[in-house]
This record gives C-alpha cells, structure tokens and sequence, in this order.
C-alpha cells in the first residue's frame, strides 16, 4: 500500500497532521499532551510493532491499555499509514485486517469493522487521504478509493471509488460535485441530502402531473418554506 517511513518520521507526521487538520490546536506541545487522538495512533504504533515481531500478548494487553486510556480501540494487526488523526477520540473501533492510507481523518465513533468470523482478510482497506465523518460505519473486506469521504453515520458495505462522497444506510456513492480545498486538500464539511433530492424532484414530478390533469395543484405542496423550515402540526414527544 506504501513504504513505510521511518517510526520517528511517522510520529512527527502525526502531529503536523493534528495542527493541520484540527483548527483548535494552538501549539505542538498541547497536541502532544492533551490529544487522546495523537496518544491511541501512537500507542498503536509501538502496539503494531510488538504485533508484527511475534510478541503477540504483549501487543494486545498494551493495546488494551491504550483502549482504556483514550477510548480509541485499534487492534495492533491493523496497518495504519502516516498522519492519521483521530478527531475527539471517543468510539473509534479499527480492526484487525484493516489498512488504513496516509493522511486519512477519522471523526468520533467510526468503525472500521468486520462482517464475517472467518479467518483472513475481513476489514476495509482505506485509501490516502479519506475523510470519514462522525459514527461512520465501514464493514467487511471493502475498498475505500484515496481522496474520499464518508458522511456522518454512513454504512459502507461495498467498494467506493477514488474521489467519491458516500451518504445514507446503506452507503450511495455520489460523484463529487466540487473539487477538494485547494490550499488544505481536505473536505469542507459539505455533503448532498439525497434523500431531500429525491423527495423534491418527486414533489415537482407529482405537481406537473397534477397540472396537467387538472389544471392546478389540488393538495398544497409538502415541501419545506424558502427559509428551510418544515410547517405542520404540533405533536407530543
């Protein structure tokens, strides 16, 4: 998937990658001492180090320990590429066979998971440079392509190609309609509403036919006002 760098090059590569990408950092020293991010990717890395020269319990009890130190759970299996971060830190599952590519961002409560109990390869392969958002899920043996985002509470269960934006359960892969940030190389956040697409090109569908038949709307549109807003009835939660 790459050659791998130098660990002290991969742990300098961290840091820059949390001043980057996390606009709330103001100096390297509080990244370093106060990011439970930076903290699980590199106790991963001595972990994965462990793991890969035979120590084999002694990788999962420190694992284990920086689970519980950082909330952060990474099998020491995994493969992880140079400047991941891990924003907020809290529910972040990586499993065994997963790859993860350089420069990759992981939001709070993304799972990089597996979907089968046989042995193998059973985890997802993350390109370079992918953002994958807030709960995000992405299970089984799957392929995400570089330069990628997965929205907040995805399910991706199935290949995602380069350049791509995935929404919705299950996932649906989307062309980008814009290009990435050209001073940051990252996402600005902003993803499609398929689901508010559809229902708007429905409505409009359902209006025109209306239209044609009898010659004007009979039931007022279901549709949100010009200021965003849904209009209906007040009910109990």
């Amino acid at each position: 998937m790459r050659t791998e760098p130098g660990l002290r090059a991969t742990l300098g590569r961290d840091v820059e990658a949390a001043r980057e990408r996390d606009p709330a950092a103001r100096s390297t020293v509080e990244i370093v001492l106060a990011y439970p991010g930076l903290h699980a990717v590199w106790g991963h890395r001595i972990a994965h180090l462990l793991w890969v020269r035979g120590h084999r319990l002694a990788a999962r009890l420190l694992a284990e320990a920086v689970h519980v130190a950082t909330g952060v759970d990474i099998h020491p299996g995994a493969v992880i590429g140079a400047g991941l971060f891990i924003d907020h830190a809290t529910g972040v599952v990586i499993g065994e066979t997963a790859e993860v590519g350089d420069d990759v961002t992981l939001y709070q409560g993304v799972t990089l998971g597996g979907t089968s109990l046989e042995p193998g390869k059973r985890h997802p392969t993350i390109g370079h440079r992918v953002t994958i958002g807030a709960g995000a899920k992405v299970l089984g043996p799957v392929v995400v392509g570089d330069d990628s985002r997965i929205g907040a509470n995805a399910v991706v269960v199935r290949d995602v190609p380069p350049d791509a934006v995935v929404v919705g359960v299950p996932g649906q892969v989307i062309a980008r309609s814009r290009p990435r940030s050209p001073l940051t190389g990252i996402d600005d956040g902003v993803l499609p509403d398929l689901v508010g697409v559809s229902l708007g090109a429905l409505q409009r569908r359902v209006d025109a036919l209306e239209e044609e038949v009898h010659g004007r709307v009979s039931v007022p549109a279901i549709r949100p006002s010009d200021d965003g807003v849904w209009r209906g009835e007040d009910f109990s939660i």
